[in-house]
């Protein structure tokens, strides 16, 4: 049990290489390369919500309002495009990354400055910004009749036979591994969540730092916003309506502890692609969808479980060392 705790990532890996396999005996196909290409495309707003997820979670905090970021910020872009075709892909995707960082900054803001809880500020916005896409979208919805060919495409353009989009995702996911383990601002997340009264003492700016995480968690739902729209072109505010269970589902599986300071980017995309399988493989073998959500919900409760034995374990360790010393 130490090993498995100890080695999350390499072991939920080994979960996820035997679903496929079981997969596989029902369903053959499931397991090809090309296949398995599909999944990951499939898979990679997921994992990139989930990174987002991620650094917000590890600093003990939560953000609830990230599909409601999505959706809004889905909204502003795919309005704009309907609106003036011209505007390059380039420039809606900066101007969605710009939406998403002022509506995480709000959440920051309110968390640093008011000290106010997070799971309460942003169960706050997440009504919020949903009621601010109907109300700038006046209760209609922009279909792929009124997106141009550039906004809907992008995204499904192949670049070396792997789609944009699964390189946009891995693209974030090599960011987030340089912040999470190369930076000073990776190590005061970790720091904030094993202790934020330590954290203080080392000289970080706990609420400062916690602005910071909520303003790349926003960012993160604005991109998303635009890759969500034009992948499934439709946007509307019913979008992603409830995903924020999906993204925090991942960062749990994957090992990211809601207590904070423990998880790492590895296993944040494995949860999210755990999901990801669950998700393309029980339709195709026939599953009910109520057992996709009876299967999804005991992996949550069983990553929990295993998260508060190892959070317990190296509690323990802690307190004979301090013993051994006295």
């Amino acid at each position: 049990m130490k090993a498995f705790l100890k080695y999350r990532e390499i072991w939920l890996l080994a979960a996820t290489v035997v679903l496929i396999g079981l997969i596989s005996t029902r369903f053959p196909a499931f397991a090809d390369p090309g296949n398995l290409r599909q999944v990951f495309n499939d898979t990679s707003i997921l994992m990139i919500l989930a990174l987002g997820q991620m650094v917000v979670i590890l600093t003990r905090s939560i953000d609830l309002s990230m599909a409601s970021n999505l959706c809004f910020t889905g909204m502003v872009v795919a309005m704009l495009n309907a609106a003036h075709p011209a505007i390059p892909i380039p420039l809606l995707i900066v101007i969605a990354l710009v939406v998403g960082l002022v509506l995480g900054a709000i959440n920051g803001l309110l968390v640093w400055r008011l000290n106010i809880p997070s799971i309460v500020v942003t169960l706050g916005t997440l009504t919020i910004y949903r009621g601010a896409t109907f109300v700038l979208s006046g209760g209609a919805w922009v279909n792929a009749d009124k997106m141009s060919p550039d906004f809907i495409g992008f995204q499904r353009a192949a670049f070396l036979g792997i789609p944009v989009l699964s390189w946009i995702a891995i693209l974030v996911i090599a960011l987030f591994f340089v912040l999470m383990t190369r930076t000073a601002l990776g190590r005061s997340i970790y720091a904030i969540g094993v202790n934020p009264t330590a954290s203080v003492y080392a000289g970080i700016d706990v609420g400062r730092t916690k602005f910071i995480v909520f303003c790349i968690s926003g960012m993160i739902g604005g991109l998303s916003g635009y890759l969500w729209i034009s992948r499934y072109v439709i946007a509307s505010v019913e979008v992603a309506n409830g995903y924020e269970l999906n993204i925090i589902a991942a960062c749990v599986i994957g090992g990211i502890s809601i207590a904070g300071g423990i998880g790492s980017v590895g296993g944040a995309v494995l949860g999210a692609l755990f999901l990801g399988i669950i998700s393309n493989a029980l339709p195709v073998i026939n599953i009910s969808p109520f057992w996709q959500m009876a299967i999804s919900g005991s992996a949550i409760i069983l990553a929990v479980v295993l998260n508060a034995r190892s959070e317990r374990q190296q509690g323990r360790i802690i307190l004979r060392k301090v013993e051994a010393v006295t």
